[in-house]
């Protein structure tokens, strides 16, 4: 059952009497005032209330303070039982969330409902929405000018293991194995056993790391065989080919390999790839499928970052601000060169958007 609060009818009693004048004006010229006055009635509740039904089931957590909770979560990058905590015991927290009783249906957020919260925010791209309209309310709030606005982009470095060609063979093969013994036991136990022995252990896998630089060929001619050997016996499985662990193995096969036809149209034969003829947009690490590799800055994500800048003459005025106004994450192997006009056309129009030729570019439609 949704449930929000009305934020806009103001209290009976202040529930901030108890602090005595110096600290109410201390907390309403902190960023928590801030939050409170501007943020807090922005947030799009109304995206995420049909996630929930209108008259039965439990009580959902206060609809405004549970975003409110993620944005300040991630403000100030803290884990979920951090954010706990503080929505726990931290004043200022219950300022800036509205939250004028101390019941723990008010102030304690479990990180199981923190979680589902999250889930259902990236899931929908409420992100997005909610930088949008907080950042064009912050450049209201503070007359930003958007006009004159710099584009760059910066390296984000995945929090995983860097792997050569070898490791990635090998633990995109041993996760296929342990899917399938998990999911489908009896086709797990038809394949041979020295396969099973040579990838499903860790100790077995382990070994792929010290392989020396003269037998790396091989080694990779054998991986690359027992991948495509796999990857037949289970193609006509639509159980199997829907497994994502096998789709990474379709994935690797298809970057790193060259698979040779019959006249009938059929794979018989395999063979890997030069390094150089691997794209940079492969499988980088099968635990983060979605990174790319830069030949300059290595593997991983870059994003696209637009703020607004001043010259010398206007920052020698008092005030001024600069936002970021736009973020577009990518994989690494992504090029700068044609990240501007995506840019200009999402935010052709809006507020935040900048005049064209007024920075450092020419804006082209």
């Amino acid at each position: 059952m949704i449930f929000t609060k009305d934020h806009i009818t103001g209290n009976l009693f202040d529930p901030l009497d108890h602090l005595g004048p110096k600290r109410k004006k201390l907390m309403n010229d902190s960023w928590a005032g801030l939050f409170r006055k501007e943020i807090l009635l922005e947030l799009p509740v109304d995206k995420i209330a049909p996630h929930f039904h209108a008259v039965f089931g439990r009580p959902t957590k206060e609809l405004y303070a549970t975003l409110g909770v993620l944005i300040l979560q991630q403000m100030n990058d803290y884990s979920d039982i951090e954010t706990v905590h503080q929505m726990a015991f931290n004043l200022q927290w219950h300022y800036a969330l509205d939250i004028t009783d101390k019941s723990d249906a008010s102030t304690y957020i479990c990180p199981k409902t923190l979680w589902n919260f999250r889930h259902v925010v990236i899931e929908k791209e409420l992100d997005t929405i909610l930088f949008n309209k907080i950042t064009d309310k912050l450049a209201k709030v503070f007359s930003v000018n958007t006009d004159k606005q710099r584009l760059d982009s910066v390296h984000i470095k995945s929090n995983m293991r860097r792997l050569g060609r070898i490791n990635i063979f090998a633990r995109c093969i041993r996760s296929f194995l342990v899917n399938l013994k998990r999911q489908e036991k009896e086709l797990f136990e038809t394949l041979p056993v020295e396969l099973i022995e040579r990838y499903f252990k860790k100790e077995s896998i382990a070994c792929f790391s010290m392989v020396k630089p003269s037998e790396s060929e091989k080694t990779l001619t054998s991986l690359s065989n027992d991948l495509f050997s796999i990857v037949q016996s289970f193609k006509d499985n639509g159980e199997v080919n829907s497994m994502h662990t096998y789709k990474l193995l379709l994935r690797v096969l298809r970057e790193q390999c060259t698979v040779t036809e019959s006249p009938e149209g059929g794979a018989i034969d395999v063979c890997v790839k030069p390094s150089c003829d691997v794209p940079s947009n492969s499988l980088q690490n099968p635990s983060d499928p979605d990174a790319g590799y830069s030949g300059n800055k290595g593997q991983g994500y870059q994003a696209q970052l637009m703020e607004t800048y001043h010259t010398e003459e206007e920052l020698n005025d008092i005030g001024k601000l600069n936002l970021i106004t736009y973020v577009e994450v990518e994989p690494a192997h992504k090029s700068d060169a044609n990240c501007l006009n995506p840019c200009y056309r999402i935010y052709k129009g809006k507020r935040s958007c900048p005049k064209r030729g007024t920075g450092r570019f020419s804006l082209q439609q």
